[in-house]
């Protein structure tokens, strides 16, 4: 029987990574004496056959929402990162009633009717890209850049090979399709940011986060001074954020 204490931790993968990306973090958490769940979405890790041209955000909200009734989880601390933050959003929409609370990790965070286009335009380059290639409903993942920025803000050589061994094609589905934000119910559930602050180039602009929450609170949000794959990067700093967000 689980201890009054014991957390229920849902981490979502961002686009073109698999629920693996968390696996330097699910230990952290577990010894903590938690229950933790990292499911790779359809299209991505043991589940990357299933990507074609009609998997997109909704496809990934059925994902979670899925997972959530089949193992009957509930006082959820639903975690996502980067793309899976109109994933959670949607998810915790769909059934508030399962969320404790939602953590944003380095994520786009959506409103009603956005896509990931709308929050991060700079997606709709890569679309472009792919509409001229044989296959123009798949983005490959982006390409490694120059030191500090590396491969999703990692550049240890190791990791970055780790790492490429976990990453498949987006659909474009995924980048285009809009968010469905309608319950009010969702208002009530406290939300945590944590944004990674170490690889960001200097033009970048994020979304800034409203002083206080849906719920009327203050707005918790935090940094990791790492890059973007902080799950990776700096695993450690990342579970005691979690473990305090929770």
């Amino acid at each position: 029987m689980s201890s009054p204490h014991t957390k229920t931790y849902v981490l979502v993968h961002g686009a073109w990574h698999s629920g693996q990306i968390w696996d330097r973090v699910v230990p952290l958490l577990g010894r903590a004496g938690h229950r933790v769940f990292a499911p790779s979405l359809t299209g991505h890790g043991e589940k990357a056959h299933l990507l074609g041209p009609e998997v997109g955000l909704d496809t990934h909200v059925d994902d979670v929402v899925a997972l959530l009734a089949d193992e009957d989880l509930t006082d959820v601390v639903l975690v996502g990162h980067s793309y899976a933050g109109l994933v959670v959003s949607a998810a915790a929409d769909r059934v508030p009633e399962r969320i404790a609370r939602l953590v944003y990790v380095d994520a786009l965070v959506p409103v009603d009717g956005e896509s990931t286009i709308d929050v991060l335009p700079a997606t709709q380059f890569m679309i472009d890209q792919a509409a001229g290639s044989d296959t123009p409903w798949r983005i490959p993942p982006m390409p490694e850049r120059p030191t500090p920025a590396g491969l999703f803000g990692i550049t240890d050589p190791a990791d970055i090979a780790w790492v490429r061994t976990l990453l498949s094609d987006e659909s474009v589905r995924c980048f285009q399709q809009p968010v469905r934000l309608h319950n009010p119910a969702t208002d009530a559930i406290p939300r945590t940011h944590i944004h990674c602050t170490g690889d960001k180039p200097a033009d970048f602009v994020r979304r800034a986060v409203p002083a206080r929450q849906p719920n009327g609170t203050p707005a918790q949000v935090w940094e990791v001074p790492t890059g973007h794959d902080c799950m990776v990067t700096a695993p450690a700093d990342l579970a005691r954020l979690l473990l305090a967000a929770g």
